[in-house]
Parts: structure tokens; sequence; C-alpha cells
């Protein structure tokens, strides 16, 4: 599965490479519900698309980010407030006498500072950091689709509820984010051939049991531990990921677009660190194809997955 990714957040960057049109009434939405959502996920890198705004749509955007910070900003400060509150407690009592509580109260309060601080300080940064372009599951990405022959690029949270499903498949199927191959026209087959996308990343990382890194069996007692590999093409490139999407919606409900990348079986220098799973990425002279599947034959399409980008994927431990 790739459970994150670096992905190119750039708005203007995606519409010149693809010659696509960016949906700005679904990203002003978007961020709008946010300004009272907490559930909605948006990297900092994405939200940099909008803070020198010229539309009217970009400035309405950009006031909606700045509500965004100013509640998180507030809410944050007063839960700060009332940390500090409680370290101070806890120092007066520690003065009168040394007690397990008051410990536990001056070590939970003093992380709970430092935590809100590092937060309300990164809450109001614009410079960008490689990072800000890092997604995760049910967050929020720029994605390519294929709307009346014409690219449009439109957000996206990465973890699909296909249309149909309930709300709650979202935690009781938290792997919806990785469309297997394998299972393209079982679980997925309601999009395979209908609701094609892509997202463009410059790499992406992976979940690996470290007894699997290590090529080992768990020693006696041992409980497995995780590590996260940070996989790079060589030579450097944009990658094209096949995705699928779908809109979900019930009514009284916010819709909701989103989307899971397909993933195959793993080159060998993948499977070689122990994780069995792999993007797909495309060649650009087939994206027209992928992303138009309606009344393609199937095997056409599995063509254009084979016919992928080979790149050799460099490993390092993630930071």
């Amino acid at each position: 599965m790739c459970y994150s990714a670096m992905v190119e957040q750039d708005l203007k960057s995606l519409g010149r490479l693809f010659k696509a049109r960016v949906d700005h009434g679904q990203f002003e939405t978007l961020f709008q519900r946010r300004v009272t959502d907490d559930t909605i996920k948006i990297p900092k890198a994405l939200e940099a698309n909008f803070y020198h705004p010229k539309t009217p749509a970009e400035k309405r955007i950009k006031e909606a980010i700045d509500q965004y910070r100013e509640r998180m900003a507030k809410e944050w400060e007063a839960a700060m407030f009332a940390q500090k509150k409680r370290l101070a407690e806890a120092e007066r009592k520690l003065k009168v006498k040394e007690t397990t509580k008051a410990l536990e109260d001056q070590r939970i309060a003093t992380n709970k500072i430092t935590w809100y601080k590092t937060r309300i300080t990164d809450l109001r940064r614009i410079d960008l950091k490689a990072n800000d372009s890092r997604i995760f599951p049910f967050t929020y990405a720029p994605v390519i689709i294929m709307e009346n022959d014409e690219y449009v690029i439109r957000p996206m949270r990465y973890h699909c509820r296909p249309q149909g499903k309930p709300a709650w498949y979202d935690r009781k199927y938290d792997g919806l984010y990785n469309a297997r191959r394998d299972n393209l026209e079982g679980f997925w087959k309601n999009l395979f051939g209908r609701h094609h996308a892509c997202v463009v990343i410059s790499s992406f990382f992976e979940n690996v049991a470290l007894s699997d890194f290590e090529k080992r069996a768990l020693r006696p007692g041992e409980k497995e531990k995780n590590i996260v590999l940070h996989f790079n093409p060589e030579p450097a490139m944009q990658m094209i990921l096949a995705c699928l999407w779908d809109h979900w919606g019930e009514p009284g409900k916010p819709g909701l677009d989103s989307f899971a990348a397909i993933t195959d079986e793993p080159p060998p220098e993948v499977a070689a660190t122990g994780h069995n799973r792999c993007v797909i990425p495309l060649m650009k002279n087939n994206l027209a194809l992928w992303l138009s599947p309606e009344g393609r034959d199937k095997a056409e399409l599995y063509r254009v997955l084979e016919d992928r980008e080979r790149p050799y994927y460099a490993h390092e431990l993630a930071a």
C-alpha cells in the first residue's frame, strides 16, 4: 500500500503539465467547509496556492484559510492556557511535597504546552517545507480526472468511500486508499472502467515490519516493530499514479469526492525490503486513454496499467 506520498500540490504547475482546468468551485467549497469541520485535512502546500489571491474565488478561499487559522489558534491558545494553569498548580504542590500526581501533572502539562506552541507556530507559518506536500490517508490532494473531454483538477480525499457504502466504511475498512490490481473487478468493479483518476507524486512511503526488512523470524518473546521506508524513483521523476475515484452522497450530508491509488506486485527492489505492494506510474502518453475508460475493453485498460514507468526505487528510513 502507498500509505503516504509526496504529492505535487502546485495547481498552476499541474494545470500547465496537463493543460487542465482547476475546479475552483470545488476547492472553495472544501476550504469553506473546513472552517467548521476539523475532519477535513488539507496540506499546507495545497493552501499555499491561495496565499496571494488574484481572482474572486481565490480571495474567498484565502478568507476561509484565515478564518480556519484564527479558529484553531484560539482553541489551541485556550487549551495551552489551561495547561499552563495545570503546570503552575503542580509546581506549587511540588514545593510543598513531591507526589506522584503532581509530578505526572507537571510532565503532562509541560508536554502539552510544547505541543500547542509547536502547532500554533506551524499553523501561522507560510514558508513551505518538504513535508508540507506529504499526504496520508484521509488527507485531501489535487486529483486529475477527465470531464467532458477536458482535464480537470479537483480536490479529493485520499481514502475512497464508494457511492452506496455507509460512512462508517471509513473506519471499518481503513485500507481503502489502496485499490489492489487483482481486485479491480471485485470490490472495485463499480469504479474500474468508469471512474479513473491520477495524482502526481515524487516519492512514496511504506510501512514495513522490521523482521521482514531484516529478513528474519521474530525472536522468542519479540513483538513486531514497524518501520517506515521512503522510496524515491531513480532517476528522480514526477510519477503519474493510476487511481480510482468516486463521488459519495447521502441526503442531508455533504458530498464527498475521494480516491484510491491502484497498487500491484512490487518490483524486486521493493520486495527485497519486505513490502509486498507498489504504486503504478502511468506513461504520460496513456493518460487520456486511462482517464476516459467508459466503453473500453477491460483488456485495454489492463494493458495501460502494464505499460507503465518502471524506475528503480531506492529506499531509506524515513526521518
